[in-house]
């Protein structure tokens, strides 16, 4: 016996039944035809049922007409109103277009890629020709992916539900498990960050989506933590900007690197010449030296290792440090899969930085 069809595929289904019926569809028509209907146990539970259904697209705005025959008064139909209901036609300009390219280029998780590509060759097609990107040309951002923990992440967080994951942390390397209750996934300085409760430290706690290791099991039933307020959001938020501010002096190829190049600051006083360091000296020529303010040594180095040769940290120290550290063993692991045979390689699963 198949299962009964849930409330929102049932809501659907009627929406696309109205949107597409010739003249209008009566209450019997709408229970013999669209999937879901068939469901009501009785007379009262279909009317229960409909009436129910067609509040609930009223009250998303749909405008749902009634209709009455000419000839019988009681002969009650529904239909959708297609003038309200279609949108308007989109007139984009060349520079609103460009804007929503260099969004589209932002998403580069795969569970998102196709859906932006094919919204944007949409909105291509009412744009103002193949110009329409002109101005953010050299504009570039990226969101590195999620990778496979993303997903479950995303739905666990809409659910309000616990989950129990393996976090390596990165000031100290330490790999343990955390219960966590996840409030919020933002998109920060090209990676994605998890914002949640953290069960065991009893404290919030922001999560580095390529620091988690292995995949995301959820605990317990949905809707067992209420959803976050903003002071909340804004204390965990804090808490991973914890530190105090510096300044790093970076070495940058022309034209390179300019999500980090806006963030440019003045040179600090006292700053050294760098082009007259012995040592330094011949590797900066032909760079531009450019200061950042940064607070978290791990997060700007995951940033900077993104961008190869491009960027050479001339200080601090250990920020240096850490993005030779990343490069190293990027290096390791190219190693290991240029060694691997072809069958082992394809299913080797490395961990990038």
């Amino acid at each position: 016996m198949p299962s009964p069809i849930d409330p929102a595929e049932r809501l659907l289904n009627l929406l696309i039944a109205l949107v597409n019926t010739h003249g209008r569809m009566t209450k019997e028509q709408v229970r013999a035809s669209v999937a879901g209907y068939a469901d009501a146990p009785s007379d009262e539970a279909f009317e229960r049922m409909f009436e129910r259904d067609k509040d609930t697209l009223r009250d998303l705005g749909i405008p749902l007409v009634t209709v009455t025959d000419a000839g019988h008064g009681d002969d009650i139909g529904y239909r959708i109103d297609l003038d309200a209901y279609a949108l308007p036609a989109i007139d984009l300009t060349a520079a609103e277009l460009g804007v929503l390219t260099l969004a589209a280029q932002t998403w580069q998780d795969r569970t998102m890629r196709g859906d932006t590509a094919r919204a944007l060759t949409k909105l291509r097609a009412v744009g103002q020709g193949p110009g329409a990107t002109d101005l953010v040309a050299g504009l570039a951002p990226r969101v590195r992916s999620g990778g496979a923990v993303f997903a479950p992440l995303l739905d666990a967080a809409q659910a309000r539900q616990v989950v129990r994951l393996t976090y390596r942390a990165a000031s100290t390397g330490e790999v343990r498990e955390r219960r966590v209750e996840p409030w919020q996934l933002i998109a920060r300085r090209g990676g994605w960050v998890l914002l949640g409760w953290d069960q065991d430290r009893q404290a919030t706690r922001s999560f580095r989506l390529s620091r988690i290791e292995g995949s995301i099991k959820t605990v317990g039933e949905p809707g067992a933590f209420p959803a976050p307020s903003p002071e909340q959001v804004e204390q965990a938020m804090a808490a991973w900007r914890e530190g105090p501010a510096r300044i790093a002096t970076l070495a940058v190829l022309p034209e390179r690197a300019e999500a980090t190049r806006v963030r440019a600051i003045e040179a600090p006083p006292g700053a050294p010449d760098w082009s007259q360091d012995p040592v330094v000296g011949p590797l900066v020529v032909g760079r531009d030296v450019v200061h950042v303010a940064f607070r978290n040594a791990w997060e700007l180095a995951e940033e900077l290792v993104g961008y190869g040769d491009a960027v050479l940290v001339l200080d601090p120290p250990d920020v240096r440090g850490r993005v030779l550290d990343l490069l190293e063993r990027a290096a390791a692991l190219d190693a290991v899969l240029d060694r691997a045979p072809v069958d082992d390689a394809e299913v080797l699963e490395v961990e990038r930085g």
